[in-house]
């Protein structure tokens, strides 16, 4: 049976825009560290995928494609980047202060869909349901 046979609904995507990105990112969330994460709602747009809902799951994957981890949305809302609170860029778990996150975002947005301090945000809140290379 595939793992992947119990979360037939879950959406599939990576974090990040490369492969170190990505592993970062994903040991960031298995650690504990990450709970939070955001992306551009334009890209949502451009790309005609849906916006994740509470209660909806996601597939993280490596960036080779393979399962990493399974989240559960508890929390979604569309932000402006300039409005972005501190707590949120914390939870994200990758900067140690939102002057950190803001600059980090700032860079990644300029390199993948292009950054306006405007911008809306797709924030979500997750907790981790699956882990596929925990040791069973």
């Amino acid at each position: 049976m595939d793992p992947l046979d119990d979360y037939p609904d879950a959406i599939p995507f990576k974090f990040g825009d490369g492969p170190e990105l990505c592993e970062r990112l994903i040991e960031a969330v298995r650690s504990g560290k990450k709970r939070a994460t955001c992306g551009a709602l334009i890209e949502y747009q451009e790309e005609e995928e849906p916006i994740p809902e509470v209660g909806s799951q996601e597939l993280a994957l490596h960036w080779d494609g393979t399962p990493a981890l399974i989240f559960e949305n508890e929390a979604v809302d569309l932000v402006p980047f300039s409005d972005v609170t501190e707590e949120f860029a914390l939870a994200e778990g990758e900067n140690d202060s939102l002057e950190g996150w803001r600059q980090g975002h700032r860079e990644f947005f300029e390199r993948t869909c292009g950054f306006d301090p405007d911008m809306i945000l797709v924030c979500q809140r997750f907790r981790v349901i699956k882990d596929f290379d925990a040791e069973e």
